[in-house]
């Protein structure tokens, strides 16, 4: 089987094939046959385009032209072209697999895409506006490519649809319930994974663990999981809330907001920019999203460095050790703390800033092993009374494990 995955940011496209043997899905990641990426510019006028295959064939090209689909269908074209090529043809392709940011409520589990499907994806795009219209482009898009594919949609918020109504529901009017305003968590995709991935390596069973997942990237979040469900996550309505991001804020007083709107003639519009796209590393720092180079402003001394970049570090922990506090208290213990994602597989320091303020569970860090890029690997001591693993996140192949599970089941395949 033949499985695409299409993963839409705000700003980029990835994509990568996998082949899969109909009899047995299997229990550890292969190594997609072909993957491309797409970026784009801010007025998307230019789309940059890599692909590599397996094999080690590569191709990098600038292409000019607003049109995203257009974009796409020249990258999906490379599968079968030129030096990158590892099908015969595209409609070789049994499925596509699409990562949706925000299913609602009425999503929350993965389901074949359909013109219902799409509207309500549609619908969803004012909760998270960078994420659902691309998705859905992508969509439209395989369409036109691949006439009469099977589409799948496997959406972030579903694993999260576990959590317990105390975790889920904000204490404001009822009526937000009745609106559809709840937490809905984020990220779920990766938090799954990494659960699943963490018995796997520990050589235990997911279902009798108390773990917390941090996904560290350019977007942050935590979730508690429990016999291998989600019961509490730190993105809640939108994915603003919760720990301080790349560039988002993460939660704040919801006063600020009104004080902003009442007393400084702050526009909803302006609000939004500040909120997503100039806070978090990026706004205290005013260095930059990017938490490398953060820390490079940092220096080698407080005196010497970018005091805004250290004050940036300083929240950023604080805001980390609290959120995995309140994530224990939800677990009422704890077995393994797993660090996925850009910062959280890349950072030792970060690591180990995080580790340091649960001493007092028995959680003792091998900082060798910690600063020796591990990867799918437990970094705990020996003696360590809570296990530390740094997992390398594969939505791609989750997405993947969801489609073959979707035609297995539908279509005996």
């Amino acid at each position: 089987m033949k499985i695409l995955v299409l993963n839409a940011g705000s700003s980029s496209q990835k994509s990568c094939l996998y082949e899969i043997a109909d009899e047995a899905f299997p229990t550890q990641a292969l190594q997609p046959l072909w993957e491309g990426k797409i970026n784009w510019t801010q007025d998307r006028g230019v789309a940059e385009i890599e692909v590599k295959t397996a094999t080690g064939a590569t191709l990098q090209k600038s292409i000019a032209g607003d049109s995203p689909q257009a974009h796409l269908t020249y990258m999906l074209n490379t599968l079968n072209h030129d030096a990158t090529k590892v099908i015969n043809q595209l409609s070789e392709i049994d499925v596509v697999g699409h990562r949706i940011v925000h299913g609602g409520e009425d999503y929350r589990d993965s389901v074949v895409i359909t013109e219902d499907v799409k509207k309500a994806i549609a619908h969803l795009s004012n909760l998270a506006p960078e994420h659902n219209p691309a998705a859905l482009s992508g969509i439209e898009a395989v369409e036109n490519i691949l006439k009469g594919v099977t589409q799948i949609a496997v959406f972030d918020t579903g694993f999260h649809a576990t959590l317990p109504d105390a975790a889920a529901i904000y204490p404001g009017p009822y009526q937000w319930v009745e609106q559809g305003i709840r937490r809905y968590g984020f990220h779920g995709i990766s938090h799954q994974y990494c659960s699943q991935r963490a018995a796997q390596i520990l050589g235990r069973n997911v279902a009798s663990e108390r773990l917390i997942t941090c996904h560290l990237g350019n977007g942050c979040s935590l979730a508690a999981i429990k016999n291998g469900r989600s019961i509490d996550t730190t993105m809640g309505f939108t994915p603003v809330e919760g720990l301080m991001m790349g560039s988002r804020s993460g939660s704040v007083d919801p006063g600020i907001l009104i004080y902003l709107l009442r007393y400084c003639n702050y526009s909803v519009e302006r609000l939004d920019e500040i909120l997503n796209k100039a806070s978090g590393l990026k706004g205290i720092s005013g260095v930059s999203s990017d938490m490398r180079e953060v820390r490079e402003a940092m220096s080698t001394t407080y005196a010497q460095g970018n005091s805004r970049a250290h004050l940036a570090w300083d929240i950023y922990v604080h805001r980390l050790r609290s959120g995995i506090g309140a994530m224990l208290a939800s677990l009422g213990g704890l077995d393994a703390l797993v660090f996925t994602a850009g910062v959280g597989e890349h950072s030792p320091q970060i690591r180990q800033a995080a580790c340091e303020a649960f001493g007092f569970l028995g959680l003792k860090l091998d900082l060798e092993k910690n600063e020796h890029q591990p990867v799918d690997e437990d970094i705990a001591t020996p003696d360590s009374a809570v296990r530390v693993l740094v997992i390398h996140t594969q939505e791609d192949w989750a997405i993947a494990g969801q489609c073959w599970q979707q035609l297995k089941c539908n279509y005996k395949v």
